[in-house]
């Protein structure tokens, strides 16, 4: 759950005026890609019914994912990468027509990369229920109108299964590794764990073994801060002009979910109590230069994504518990054939190493024993993004193993 885009997970800044020129524009109802934008470097993949464990059936669906390097002939070199919620495909590369921005992991993912394309295949997915491709609810139904808020209910498991049959159709039955960070990292885990036989290598980063009560109710408080946003329209805005879709709800979600991204040390650090401009935010209407990041990163991000995707989104990761219906989280990790790696932030506030602990406790081949590597770095639970030198040397030693 995290920026999971280049120029969002750089260290936190002050917003420049060239900043805030680049946002005079209305924004747009959706962020969302939409048929008929330039595809970029994108690939789909298009597959018949599709059954989620709720019971509620897409008549078909897609997924968008991009690839990188060259799968060999005996299809044992391929590896995935899973993003984070706000994610989508588009690893490594420049921004361009169809990609506003560069590459989110492009340190991580590439020639004699810790991710090496001069060896490995690479898979990366945007998500079933995102809006970069895949099919979510800013896609055309079946009845020619967007599924808006009659797009079904989405676990962890249901775009892990999704996942599944991307991997039959490029021909891929085991992984030799899949890796992802945060809900990535939750897609990660539940490969290893519900598909045993069909990966080699697993790394975990950033993710824990089950959404904790703490970590739901701070979801609620963003999806509620889109739904009573009036423009919201109970999910049905697709067809607002600019400027009147629920963009102050989801900007809202979005300022929000950052103060769980980073860490206190970093915005105390970076902003201490400074002000934007030269008008005190003392009463007399200036503001805290922190006010104005948040600000200029929650209006940033009504640009590039959609408010029922997010909301589709965070439901699934709620959704996220290694163990309901398998005995519990130790008899699911228990399940897990691959070498994994585990990793946290130590300073992260959203998904806290403890939980990276306990996963490596219970998986039976980790590089580190029953202890996660922790990672120290004041970025907090984007560490996983910003600091890719220290994440980059231990999937290298992942991937070498």
């Amino acid at each position: 759950m995290d920026w999971q885009t280049s120029e969002d997970t750089v260290p936190s800044a002050p917003v420049t005026e060239a900043d805030a020129r680049l946002l005079l524009g209305r924004p747009p109802a959706t962020g969302a890609w939409r048929d008929g934008d330039p595809v970029g470097e994108r690939h789909f993949a298009a597959f018949g019914s599709f059954r989620t464990e709720g019971g509620r059936e897409l008549p078909a669906y897609r997924l968008a994912y991009e690839t990188w390097g060259e799968l060999n002939t005996a299809r044992d070199n391929a590896v995935l990468v899973l993003h984070a919620l706000t994610g989508d495909s588009h690893v490594r590369g420049p921004a361009g027509p169809g990609h506003p921005t560069t590459g989110w992991w492009d340190d991580i993912v590439g020639p004699g990369a810790p991710i090496d394309t001069d060896r490995w295949f690479v898979v990366a997915p945007n998500m079933l229920g995102g809006c970069q491709g895949s099919t979510g609810p800013a896609s055309i139904g079946p009845d020619g109108y967007e599924w808006a808020s009659r797009f079904p209910y989405l676990t962890i498991r249901d775009q892990v299964a999704a996942q599944v049959r991307l991997a039959d159709a490029l021909g891929i039955d085991v992984w030799a590794g899949v890796i992802g960070g945060s809900m990535g990292g939750m897609h990660a885990l539940e490969w290893a764990v519900g598909l045993p036989d069909r990966v080699e290598r697993v790394g975990i980063l950033s993710a824990p073994p089950v959404n904790t009560a703490d970590q739901i109710a701070l979801n609620s408080v963003q999806l509620e801060a889109i739904r009573i946003d009036p423009r919201f329209q109970g999910g049905e805005y697709y067809d607002a002009a600019d400027g009147d879709g629920p963009n102050r709800g989801l900007a809202l979600a979005r300022r929000m979910a950052l103060l769980n991204y980073r860490s206190p040390t970093e915005l105390n650090q970076r902003f201490q109590r400074s002000w934007q401009s030269g008008v005190s935010p003392l009463g007399h209407g200036g503001r805290f230069a922190v006010e104005s990041y948040l600000d200029f990163h929650g209006n940033k991000f009504t640009r590039r994504f959609d408010a029922n995707s997010y909301i589709t989104l965070v439901e699934a990761m709620n959704s996220h518990d290694v163990g309901r219906d398998r005995g519990g989280i130790d008899d699911a990790l228990a399940r897990v054939t691959a070498t994994a790696l585990v990793l946290g932030i130590d300073s992260d506030r959203l998904f806290p190493i403890d939980g990276q602990h306990r996963i490596a406790r219970g998986i039976r081949h980790t590089l580190d024993g029953d202890r996660s590597v922790v990672l120290a770095s004041d970025f907090g639970h984007d560490g996983f993004l910003i600091e890719t030198h220290a994440v980059g040397t231990h999937v290298r030693r992942l991937l070498e193993g």
